[in-house]
């Protein structure tokens, strides 16, 4: 069965909001504390730990790719360290992998280990996925102070769902943002949830729009530029957390964004927001 099966669409109105660096303020710690510092455990990167962890951070944080799917991130930076500092065995395989496989998930890259016929692509895969899971674990256990929403997130989600279904978008692990979004009383304000594991965020939208959405009617809210190309890939408006100004952004989201989507007036404004979100990443 699957998860779209179980959802009533209730709204003219779809909301579709991403969770790590949009409403969560999980981002940061989770880069800095668990993936990069993973990866260099995994592949024994300590010389050159410091530019490594600079350049990761770089690569998902602090510039046009903030947001990257955790394996495309890999595959990035992994390309690189192959280029500067030590041979990634495999690294062609999973380059190949990660621009070609319709999901991007835990169990994708097991099946990719079952189903990998080269040794090398074998063993990079093994490692992906052992990092992966290395990720996984090491959010878990990250204080559970770090983990909180951002200000004016949940006020931004309940005014959303006044008027709107509003569906989780997000690439992260679904454990994780499940256990994030029930802990704060985000879940209460969701109507579905669409993790890493349903598939691209792209893909995710789109089986929203199935339900008979008119895509003028539609916003995804995030603060990457994956999630605005998600929206406009569907044809549907997009709204910005813009990263260091994320209360500011939810404020406005519930005094400016919703009154002019309802109204059917977003295009114009939209656009401006886009803007000043290429322009908050250096774009």
């Amino acid at each position: 069965m699957s998860i779209f099966d179980s959802f009533i669409k209730r709204h003219d109105f779809l909301v579709c909001v991403d969770s790590d660096g949009c409403v969560m303020d999980t981002m940061n710690c989770k880069h800095f504390h668990c993936f990069g510092p993973c990866m260099v455990t995994e592949w024994g990167l300590e010389a050159w730990k410091d530019e490594i962890l600079d350049r990761w951070n770089v690569i998902n944080l602090f510039s046009m790719t903030r947001g990257i799917n955790r394996f495309k991130g890999l595959a990035m930076a992994l390309g690189e360290i192959n280029l500067k500092y030590a041979s990634i065995v495999g690294i062609r395989a999973l380059q190949a992998w990660t621009a070609n496989a319709p999901a991007l998930s835990n169990e994708a890259v097991a099946r990719a280990i079952e189903e990998a016929s080269d040794p090398e692509a074998k063993e990079i895969f093994r490692k992906t996925l052992a990092w992966s899971q290395a990720v996984n674990r090491s959010i878990v256990a990250l204080p559970e102070e770090l983990k909180v929403p951002y200000e004016g997130a949940k006020e931004g989600l309940c005014a959303a769902h006044s008027f709107a279904d509003v569906a989780m978008v997000s690439s992260a692990n679904r454990e994780a943002v499940e256990e994030e979004w029930g802990k704060f009383g985000l879940l209460e304000h969701t109507d579905i949830v669409l993790a890493q594991d349903i598939g691209s965020k792209a893909a995710c939208i789109s089986e929203m729009l199935k339900f008979g959405y008119d895509p003028g009617k539609v916003l995804m809210i995030g603060d990457a530029p994956g999630d605005c190309d998600a929206a406009e890939s569907n044809g549907v408006y997009y709204y910005p957390i813009l990263v260091n100004q994320e209360k500011a952004s939810w404020e406005e989201a519930v005094r400016v964004a919703y009154n002019k989507l309802k109204e059917g007036e977003y295009a114009s404004y939209g656009a401006q927001k886009k803007e000043e979100f290429v322009h908050n990443l250096g774009g």
